[in-house]
């Protein structure tokens, strides 16, 4: 007997009201008691300051209440059943579907409570945030992964929940043997990059909020999920990358240890330059500056070719960002005091004569 003979014969049967009746109820119950439980929840986290409370509240509540009405459909069913020792195809398979996703639904939720109340005792927008990046890099991939195995394990006890559509998917499978071959590599590529996911939640090469360098781009990690990462680059653009390239490739992480960097600066010179007075004025520079982090202010002279003496400074700061800044103003200033102090000291290009004078 198909579904529809199902329908027709359970609509014509005496004892439909007295279900539609118990259904109704249990609506209204599943109704009440999700509002009692949440109202009890909403006394407790008035007076608790745990971030739990406030995230079973924001993330559980829609899941809550749509398990409870399945449940009490459940029990509504069951009483019916008892009663008149019926049982309808089309409202067990629909209550059994239900059941499966509101059950996913609700572990979703869970993951998300967990993550939420875990995460919110870390705070990433802060100075020193190493350790929060590493929680929140770690919270969010594997939170990641557990809802990508809910959802998928759900749909599989969901079609399991119908024998023609299970019949049909075995003999598809076991017929199609290019097919099988073609779906084998894709999966085994989508599980490598799943596991690169999971590597890089364990194993942590990069964080949430890491300063990189990939593919010659410099930029902050702004999301990673299971499959990608998201690259900020500093000029608003965003780099998309497969979790595995960061297992497989080498690229550059300036926040791996700490946040705090040396930024560089190369000033040319004549050879008459005294290092010295900018010695002076560097410090005078980086005192004055806000974007220092006092701890590295030096300047060396690294390079001497035919023409120009080069110099290196080396300042310190609390982030990228700030070092960004910190360079920029370090090296405009130490170019302007040369100007107006020692313009005669500014790389040249010298001329020999034959009378054996030479010009600049």
């Amino acid at each position: 007997m198909d579904v529809q003979e199902h329908f027709r014969k359970f609509l014509e049967n005496d004892s439909t009201l007295e279900y539609f009746v118990l259904a109704a109820l249990a609506v209204v119950l599943s109704f009440l008691v999700h509002y009692i439980i949440f109202k009890i929840l909403k006394l407790i986290d008035r007076k608790s300051d745990a971030e739990l409370w406030d995230a079973i509240l924001s993330k559980g509540f829609q899941s809550t209440r749509y398990f409870l009405l399945v449940i009490f459909l459940f029990i509504a069913k069951g009483i019916f059943v008892n009663a008149h020792g019926e049982r309808e195809a089309i409202i067990s398979d629909i209550l059994n579907i239900s059941l499966i996703a509101t059950f996913a639904w609700l572990l979703v939720s869970t993951v998300n409570i967990i993550r939420a109340s875990m995460l919110g005792r870390y705070e990433i927008d802060v100075a020193d945030n190493l350790h929060a990046r590493k929680v929140h890099t770690q919270f969010r991939l594997l939170g990641n992964i557990l809802k990508f195995v809910i959802v998928v394990i759900a749909i599989g006890l969901a079609l399991m929940t119908f024998d023609g559509i299970r019949k049909f998917g075995v003999s598809l499978l076991a017929s199609a043997g290019i097919a099988g071959i073609i779906l084998g590599f894709a999966a085994q590529k989508l599980i490598a990059t799943v596991l690169a996911g999971l590597q890089l939640a364990i194993s942590q090469p990069i964080r949430l909020d890491d300063v990189v360098i990939v593919e010659g781009e410099w930029g902050k990690v702004e999301e990673m999920t299971l499959t990608y990462v998201v690259i900020a680059i500093w000029d608003k653009r965003r780099l998309v990358v497969p979790s595995t390239y960061f297992i497989e490739k080498p690229f550059q992480n300036w926040t791996r240890v700490s946040s705090d960097l040396l930024g560089t600066v190369f000033i040319h010179t004549d050879y008459r330059f005294p290092v010295d007075a900018l010695r002076e004025e560097l410090k005078r520079v980086v005192e004055e500056s806000k974007l220092w982090d006092q701890k590295v202010a030096i300047i060396q002279v690294t390079e001497a070719n035919q023409k120009t003496m080069e110099m290196r400074v080396l300042v310190s700061s609390k982030d990228a960002p700030t070092g960004w800044d910190l360079r920029v103003e370090v090296r405009e200033k130490l170019i302007a005091f040369i100007q107006r102090e020692y313009p005669e000291m500014l790389p040249h290009s010298r001329v020999e004569l034959k009378g054996g004078k030479s010009e600049v």
